[in-house]
Protein backbone atom coordinates (compact mmCIF):
# COMPACT_ATOMS: atom_id res chain seq x y z
CA UNK A 1 0.00 0.00 0.00
CA UNK A 2 1.39 3.37 -1.01
CA UNK A 3 1.60 5.89 1.80
CA UNK A 4 2.86 9.45 1.79
CA UNK A 5 3.62 11.39 4.96
CA UNK A 6 4.43 15.09 4.87
CA UNK A 7 6.17 17.08 7.56
CA UNK A 8 8.00 20.33 8.09
CA UNK A 9 5.12 22.77 7.89
CA UNK A 10 5.73 25.68 10.23
CA UNK A 11 5.06 29.39 10.51
CA UNK A 12 7.57 31.24 8.36
CA UNK A 13 8.24 34.92 8.04
CA UNK A 14 7.46 36.36 4.61
CA UNK A 15 10.65 36.43 2.58
CA UNK A 16 12.25 33.61 4.51
CA UNK A 17 12.77 29.96 3.64
CA UNK A 18 11.22 26.69 4.68
CA UNK A 19 11.58 23.10 3.57
CA UNK A 20 8.82 20.52 3.73
CA UNK A 21 9.31 16.79 3.36
CA UNK A 22 7.34 13.81 2.11
CA UNK A 23 8.26 10.31 3.16
CA UNK A 24 6.90 7.64 0.84
CA UNK A 25 6.45 4.01 1.71
CA UNK A 26 5.03 0.94 0.10
CA UNK A 27 6.60 1.38 -3.32
CA UNK A 28 9.82 2.01 -5.16
CA UNK A 29 10.13 5.74 -5.46
CA UNK A 30 11.63 5.75 -8.91
CA UNK A 31 8.54 4.03 -10.30
CA UNK A 32 6.36 7.06 -9.66
CA UNK A 33 5.98 10.64 -10.71
CA UNK A 34 5.81 12.90 -7.67
CA UNK A 35 4.42 16.35 -7.11
CA UNK A 36 3.66 18.98 -4.51
CA UNK A 37 0.30 20.69 -4.37
CA UNK A 38 -1.02 23.37 -2.06
CA UNK A 39 -4.40 24.69 -1.04
CA UNK A 40 -4.70 28.03 0.68
CA UNK A 41 -7.69 29.33 2.65
CA UNK A 42 -10.62 29.83 0.30
CA UNK A 43 -8.59 28.77 -2.70
CA UNK A 44 -8.59 25.80 -5.01
CA UNK A 45 -5.83 23.26 -4.84
CA UNK A 46 -2.99 24.13 -7.18
CA UNK A 47 0.06 22.31 -8.42
CA UNK A 48 3.35 23.72 -7.23
CA UNK A 49 6.09 21.45 -8.54
CA UNK A 50 6.51 18.01 -10.06
CA UNK A 51 9.35 15.54 -10.38
CA UNK A 52 9.20 12.99 -13.17
CA UNK A 53 10.64 9.49 -12.90
CA UNK A 54 13.70 10.57 -14.85
CA UNK A 55 14.35 13.41 -12.44
CA UNK A 56 13.04 16.28 -14.53
CA UNK A 57 11.48 18.99 -12.35
CA UNK A 58 8.77 21.40 -13.40
CA UNK A 59 7.26 24.32 -11.56
CA UNK A 60 4.16 26.45 -11.54
CA UNK A 61 4.82 30.00 -12.68
CA UNK A 62 4.21 31.64 -9.27
CA UNK A 63 7.03 29.65 -7.67
CA UNK A 64 9.59 29.43 -10.45
CA UNK A 65 12.97 30.57 -9.27
CA UNK A 66 11.98 30.36 -5.60
CA UNK A 67 10.96 26.76 -4.97
CA UNK A 68 12.95 23.60 -5.61
CA UNK A 69 11.59 20.05 -5.67
CA UNK A 70 14.07 17.29 -5.07
CA UNK A 71 14.41 13.79 -3.73
CA UNK A 72 17.05 12.04 -1.72
CA UNK A 73 18.14 8.94 -3.61
CA UNK A 74 19.20 7.13 -0.47
CA UNK A 75 16.08 7.72 1.61
CA UNK A 76 13.46 8.34 -1.11
CA UNK A 77 12.30 11.42 0.76
CA UNK A 78 10.78 14.10 -1.43
CA UNK A 79 11.49 17.71 -0.51
CA UNK A 80 10.13 21.09 -1.41
CA UNK A 81 12.53 23.91 -0.62
CA UNK A 82 10.62 27.17 -0.50
CA UNK A 83 12.70 30.33 -0.63
CA UNK A 84 11.40 33.89 -0.43
CA UNK A 85 8.06 32.59 0.77
CA UNK A 86 5.22 35.00 0.06
CA UNK A 87 2.03 35.55 2.09
CA UNK A 88 0.11 34.03 -0.80
CA UNK A 89 2.02 30.82 -0.18
CA UNK A 90 0.25 30.13 3.09
CA UNK A 91 -1.45 26.79 2.52
CA UNK A 92 -1.61 23.12 3.28
CA UNK A 93 1.09 21.48 1.21
CA UNK A 94 0.50 17.92 0.05
CA UNK A 95 2.65 15.51 -1.88
CA UNK A 96 1.17 13.18 -4.45
CA UNK A 97 2.30 10.24 -6.53
CA UNK A 98 1.24 8.49 -9.70
CA UNK A 99 2.80 5.71 -11.81
CA UNK A 100 2.65 7.81 -14.93
CA UNK A 101 1.60 11.35 -15.75
CA UNK A 102 1.37 12.81 -19.22
CA UNK A 103 3.64 15.74 -19.92
CA UNK A 104 0.84 18.26 -19.97
CA UNK A 105 -0.71 17.05 -16.74
CA UNK A 106 2.17 17.07 -14.30
CA UNK A 107 0.57 19.75 -12.13
CA UNK A 108 -3.00 18.49 -12.47
CA UNK A 109 -4.27 17.01 -9.22
CA UNK A 110 -6.78 14.72 -10.91
CA UNK A 111 -4.12 12.43 -12.38
CA UNK A 112 -2.40 11.61 -9.10
CA UNK A 113 -3.51 8.44 -7.34
CA UNK A 114 -1.87 8.71 -3.96
CA UNK A 115 -1.91 11.63 -1.55
CA UNK A 116 -0.54 12.50 1.84
CA UNK A 117 -2.49 14.29 4.55
CA UNK A 118 -0.59 17.53 4.08
CA UNK A 119 1.45 19.85 6.23
CA UNK A 120 0.41 23.39 7.11
CA UNK A 121 2.61 26.31 6.15
CA UNK A 122 1.58 29.68 7.53
CA UNK A 123 3.32 32.87 6.42
CA UNK A 124 3.76 35.76 8.81
CA UNK A 125 3.67 39.24 7.31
Amino acid sequence: QVKLAESGGDPVQAGRSLRVSCVPSGYQYNQFCMAWFRQGPGKEREGVASLERDGVARYAEPVKGRFTISKDAATNILYLQMNYQEPEGAAIYCCAAAPYVGLGYLLHASVYFFWGQGTLVSVLR
